[in-house]
């Protein structure tokens, strides 16, 4: 049994809220259960040195939590002068995910910047962020076609990231913090509404896994991205 009394290939409750903010381009607060991301897209008329002048657009990605996004107040780290190495690996994740479900030409050379703010933390952040800034990025594209500025849409089949792992020996979809914390295999799946791959992330956390195994993990991913696709897809309708 699962703490939350979920079934093994149940999630947490989806919900994906739009215009939360004023001013970003694109706006997303996502739930997954008691994870609780906000999500910002700004529009930038330039692009990295690397690759000013190449026609190519640039989709990158800031990440952070709240001193209390967790239980105990975390020292924020600004106060520390620079990113501990977790804050940026999962910000590189984040802005190489979306970049791979963005066509760069039809964006045209701009840049644009999701920022993904935890406010409570309960397990699988940088999925909900995944999650969550695909859809913030989706309606700053929106403002730009709608503007005239892009013609041709860039987003054609959303991107979005579920955690899935091996709980007290059972695959289980969608990992909250008690089954995080416990897994004895822990995974992250990013891919796109057509089941196309971007990144698995598989480690064992105490326990090896067989193939048959991660073939069940990803067949819970498949399903699990199938079910956010459909909420990104009426957030952004």
């Amino acid at each position: 049994m699962r703490p939350s009394g979920r079934a093994l290939d149940e999630m947490r409750a989806v919900s994906i809220e739009t215009d939360f903010t004023k001013h970003a381009e694109g706006c997303a607060l996502i739930r997954m259960g008691d994870t609780h991301v906000l999500c910002t897209a700004t529009i930038e008329d330039r692009v990295p040195p690397f690759i000013k002048g190449s026609g190519l657009g640039w989709v990158t990605a800031e990440y952070g939590m709240l001193p209390r996004a967790t239980n105990t107040r975390m020292r924020r780290e600004a106060t520390a002068g620079k990113q501990g190495g977790r804050t940026v690996e999962i910000q590189r994740l984040i802005g190489r995910s979306l970049r791979a479900g963005i066509d760069r030409v039809a964006l045209g050379e701009r840049q644009i910047t999701v920022d993904c703010d935890v406010l409570q933390a309960d397990g699988g952040t940088r999925c909900a962020s995944i999650t969550g800034g695909w859809v913030a990025l989706r309606l700053a594209v929106n403002a730009l076609m709608k503007a005239g500025d892009v013609i041709s849409d860039p987003m054609p089949d959303p991107v979005a990231a579920i955690s899935c792992g091996i709980y007290a020996g059972q695959p289980v979809l969608d990992l909250d913090y008690p089954e995080d914390s416990e897994a004895g295999v822990d995974g992250n799946f990013i891919m796109t509404g057509t089941h196309r791959l971007i990144e698995v992330q598989m480690s064992a956390e105490g326990a090896t896994f067989s193939r048959d195994q991660m073939n069940q993990l990803m067949d819970l991913a498949e399903k699990g991205v199938g079910e956010l696709v459909a909420a990104q897809k009426t957030a952004t309708a």
